[in-house]
């Protein structure tokens, strides 16, 4: 800074002004500091910027699957508000994997970021309750958990898994195969929660309801879990499957079409959060459709009032499914 200072004729004063509150430094003398900023190469050292002022300009978004597209789109919302906030994000993906999720908030914790938002594993383990105990904000994104600890922005995902299971049964189908896992998900549990729901006000049991458990919510779960459904004898078979997500439904659909299974004729199948390959699919595929990248811009809003407003109330905003209609359920 003193290098720049000598270099456009000001004080050391001046340049802080530029680079904190240009708004203080008249146009021209701003441009002249800029210009000498540019010629020497200068870049500000954020790190003493922030340890200075005591607080960090950097929010974390603890995604769990970076290969789902629709945690990119969330991404995307966050970052939208970050940077009409101007603060920088952080993303990491825990990839499904609870000890990951716990190295890296235990890592973010020693980086003293502004917040976290966060897709948990397991909504309710521990680890966040910690971070929230130290005092960093913490939003839950695409869940919930109970206690009233933190914000949490989210789909009602039992409304939604009701919503699919709602339309199976209204188009005929009596036996329903539920494809999804691993159990620790929360929002596996809600929209096979709905599903059931759905069942029992239908009058069915909710043994019609056919578990196909995969250990990841992936397309290549979903052609595995293809291949068993296609092994299993036909009067027994499931006529319609409901997939946790569209990857899920995407893989399921390329294992039928290998094959030689007819969709929606021999199988009707639903997938849910509608990412763009949902409509794209060879045959495009029905879904229940959640709004996400408007996740991401809500959860970031309640972070950072959280951590600028002394007032901040924590809320639990929980926005409606809805279901889309496409070819893979609907013949003609």
């Amino acid at each position: 800074m003193k290098d720049v200072a000598a270099a456009a004729g000001v004080s050391v004063g001046t340049v802080s002004n530029v680079l904190n509150r240009p708004e203080r430094v008249s146009g021209l003398t701003r441009a002249r500091v800029q210009q000498a900023m540019r010629e020497l190469g200068f870049v500000r050292n954020e790190s003493a910027r922030q340890l200075r002022a005591g607080k960090s300009r950097v929010l974390a978004y603890v995604m769990l699957d970076a290969s789902n597209p629709f945690f990119t789109d969330v991404a995307q919302g966050i970052e939208d508000v970050a940077e009409a906030a101007d603060l920088s994000v952080f993303i990491c993906n825990s990839d499904q994997r609870e000890e990951r999720e716990r190295s890296y908030l235990t890592r973010l914790k020693e980086q003293r970021v502004q917040g976290v938002l966060i897709t948990p594993v397991d909504p309710d383990g521990f680890t966040i309750d910690d971070l929230a105990r130290r005092g960093t904000p913490v939003v839950i994104v695409d869940g919930s958990r109970g206690g009233g600890m933190s914000c949490s922005v989210a789909v009602d995902d039992v409304l939604g898994g009701r919503l699919a299971a709602e339309h199976l049964l209204d188009l005929g189908h009596e036996r329903i195969a539920f494809v999804g896992g691993p159990e620790r998900i929360g929002q596996v549990r809600d929209r096979r929660e709905g599903a059931w729901r759905a069942l029992t006000a239908a009058g069915r049991a909710r043994e019609d309801l056919v578990m196909v458990g995969t250990d990841a919510l992936t397309v290549a779960e979903g052609r595995g879990a293809g291949a068993r459904l296609a092994g299993m004898a036909r009067k027994v078979r499931p006529t319609a499957a409901f997939c946790a997500n569209d990857l899920l439904a995407l893989g399921l659909l390329q294992e039928c079409v290998t094959l030689g299974i007819r969709v929606p004729d021999d199988l009707a199948i639903v997938g849910y959060d509608d990412i763009d390959f949902a409509a794209a699919a060879t045959v495009p595929l029905t879904s229940v459709r959640q709004p996400r990248r408007q996740l991401g811009r809500m959860a970031a809003e309640l972070l950072i009032d959280e951590a600028g407003n002394p007032f901040h109330r924590h809320q639990q905003v929980l926005f409606t499914p809805e279901l889309v209609a496409r070819a893979t359920t609907r013949q003609g």
